[in-house]
């Protein structure tokens, strides 16, 4: 009996490949330089089903993730080449045009850890090998997700052959990942945000609308951008509108933000400080070995901005986190030493210290000592950096490295808003001081609730002995420019060791210091009160953008279950006529 031919279905024969949802208008996205898909059978689309641009071969992908991650890494301090940023991104969004989410996720944890590991080469520095490459790992499962997401996300048809839809969707998906490792585990880590590489470039304006999570966006968007440019410049179609325009409205969402009106101004007087960077005897992990050395040098520092000033004529004298190595509330020898300090200078001294409370553990504290009285007012740190402050799951990271025990008493956060009030004689009034501590600077949230609770100065007290001539400290610096554009305040980071610098409410490095030097910074700050729309939006801009990502996120993976019911649905009655044609 005539037996008819099998469906394509039934005989198991590949199906027709899948359009490429990673490349607008590529044909298919396992499409080999011969024209054929990763089955082998030939790829529609041209006239000799060669496609005119497959995606980058499995070796040249793990390589433009390699190289976008360094290049990323490039774009931050110490170097701050920030036009680097959209060159990194779009070197990710090249490199995960092949479809499958395991090989996305690869692409990105290459991408994740070429970034990381040379940006957080200062925890090697500080620690040992173990912890900074358990935390670059961390933090490039991150990107890995990223990688694997957007494989999901661009087969929503609305992304698949829409370049533009597809350079938003990726500059979204971008940010939202981003934002949550701001967020998780342990209260998250945000170093390394595409944001903080852009003090110097006209996109950190956009801090003044929407903090770092619109200045990321905007650095995403302008990367992916680009890369939807060189695509079309490859395939050597509609370069007008493929190529040119697209660069075109990336460098107008990189101009746009000088048309920010940052403003400078003084609102309510102006304030008189002193900052003083006291030094440590030998950089790295025992800087602080000798006791009251590091105080010893503040009490110095104190005394020489005299050479400056006169006694008197200054509001407050800043010191950094851990200005004083021993507590003074404790220790009557320092307080007397202090005491004297603040006497001499004519001022109130804000002192870096850590508190023992009896019932165990320790604060990281700021406390505001008048002379005469002591101690005024105080701020405990409110997040202590995991691994370096406290210990989360010490028995078991114990078995990996002995590291832990560095940290043998753990830091406990404070539970009040970073502000400090300062009494001034010469103002007449109270100065609400907003005082972040080291890390805390990366936080958003934390700065934006000291001013929007009436801070109107921002302080940045920080202690980098630690991390050596690494980029840390600059890293640093960068995130205090970006806090200072986003909240309108001026700004002063005071070090133990540098780098210190003098900020205006537009970000602009008006003093700064040396690495490991003892050194002393005088500046009039302008007192402002007004609300910047990023502290009116406070943590909105997050939100939204995570729901954005969440919901790209979904339609995409709505759309494959939906495809692969369809497959089933036609399946199925093909595979049933055959079996009834063979009987």
């Amino acid at each position: 009996m005539h037996v008819p031919e099998p469906t394509a279905a039934a005989a198991g024969r590949p199906r027709p490949a899948v359009p490429d949802t990673s490349a607008p208008d590529s044909p298919a996205s396992t499409t080999s330089e011969t024209g054929h898909g990763e089955t082998g059978r030939h790829v529609p689309g041209t006239a000799d089903g060669r496609a005119l641009v497959g995606p980058p071969s499995r070796p040249l992908t793990l390589l433009l993730a390699l190289a976008g991650g360094l290049v990323t890494d490039a774009a931050f301090p110490d170097r701050g080449w920030w036009p680097l940023a959209f060159v990194g991104v779009a070197a990710l969004f090249w490199a995960l045009r092949r479809d499958g989410a395991r090989w996305g996720f690869l692409v990105g944890l290459v991408w994740g850890l070429a970034f990381f590991l040379p940006h957080l080469w200062w925890a090697n520095y500080a620690t040992e090998t173990v912890p900074w490459v358990a935390l670059s790992v961390m933090e490039a499962c991150f990107v890995a997700v990223l990688g694997a997401a957007w494989v999901w996300a661009r087969r929503w048809p609305w992304l698949a052959g829409r370049a533009w839809a597809q350079a938003v969707g990726f500059a979204v998906l971008f940010v939202g990942v981003e934002q949550a490792r701001t967020e998780v585990p342990f209260g998250g880590f945000p170093w390394g945000r595409l944001a903080f590489s852009q003090a110097d470039s006209p996109l950190g304006r956009a801090a003044w609308l929407g903090g770092e999570v619109l200045v990321s966006l905007l650095v995403a968007l302008a990367g992916s951008l680009l890369a939807v440019a060189v695509l079309a410049l490859v395939r050597r179609r509609d370069v007008v509108t493929g190529a040119v325009v697209p660069v075109a409205v990336a460098g107008a969402l990189v101009a746009a933000p000088l048309l920010v009106p940052l403003d400078t101004r003084a609102e309510a007087g102006t304030l008189a400080v002193g900052a003083v960077q006291g030094n440590v005897g030998e950089p790295g992990l025992g800087s602080f070995a000798n006791r009251a050395e590091v105080l010893n040098n503040h009490l110095q520092g104190t005394v020489a901005l005299l050479d400056q000033v006169e006694p008197g004529d200054l509001d407050v004298v800043l010191w950094p986190e851990n200005g004083s190595d021993l507590d003074p509330q404790t220790a009557p020898d320092v307080a007397r030493a202090i005491d004297d300090a603040a006497r001499e200078v004519g001022a109130p001294i804000l002192v870096g210290a850590q508190e023992y409370p009896e019932t165990g553990g320790r604060y990281n504290v700021s406390l505001l000592w008048e002379p005469g009285t002591g101690v005024v007012d105080r701020y405990a740190k409110q997040h202590p950096a995991p691994f370096g402050e406290y210990i989360p799951l010490r028995s078991l990271l114990r078995i990996f490295s002995d590291q832990v025990d560095r940290v043998s008493i753990d830091m406990i956060p404070g539970t009040e808003t970073g502000v400090v009030d300062l009494a001034s004689e010469r103002l007449g009034r109270t100065v609400p001081l907003g005082v972040v501590i080291c890390f805390e600077v990366a936080y958003d949230g934390l700065v934006n609730d000291a001013v929007d609770a009436g801070a109107e100065v921002l302080v940045v007290q920080t202690n980098n002995a630690s991390f050596g001539y690494t980029a840390e400290s600059t890293q640093q610096l960068a995130m205090s420019r970006l806090r200072a554009v986003s909240t309108g305040r001026a700004t002063v980071q005071v070090s133990t060791v540098g780098v210190s610098g003098v900020i205006a409410p537009d970000g602009s490095l008006l003093q700064s210091t040396e690495l490991f030097t003892a050194d002393q910074l005088v500046a009039d700050l302008p007192l402002r009160t007004s609300l910047t729309p990023a502290v009116r939006a406070g943590d909105w801009p997050g939100r939204v953008v995570e729901l954005l990502a969440l919901g790209l996120l979904a339609a995409g993976v709505g759309s494959v279950v939906r495809e692969r019911r369809a497959d089933r649905a036609s399946a199925t009655p093909a595979a049933v006529t055959t079996r009834d044609d063979a009987r």
